[in-house]
């Protein structure tokens, strides 16, 4: 069930872990000339900037619900288009 109550279209898989050797990056950094305190700090902003990465099998899982939705929002439309040409038909003719 989502926020409103109403069932997904699809079952969410658990997201993956995205796995990044600090330790190994450290090292390879310092190796390169870098200091043990830029090292440290490219590591860093490295392992932030992966905080907020989706594995693909959990995109694809959010892009069918949202898929789902828009079929429903699709026929809705087409229900009250049809609903309105049948109205404006009556009316008129």
């Amino acid at each position: 069930m989502n926020r409103q109550g109403t069932p997904h279209a699809c079952k969410l898989v658990p997201m993956s872990t995205i796995t990044f050797d600090t330790l190994d990056a450290t090292r390879k950094l310092r190796d390169a000339g870098f200091d043990e305190k830029q090292a440290e700090t490219v590591v860093r902003v490295l392992a932030d900037a992966q905080s907020g990465l989706v594995t693909r099998e959990h995109f694809d899982a959010k892009f069918s619900v949202v898929e789902a939705k828009m079929d429903k929002l699709s026929w809705m439309l087409a229900a009250v288009l049809a609903l309105a040409a049948a109205n404006f038909a009556k009316q008129y003719f």
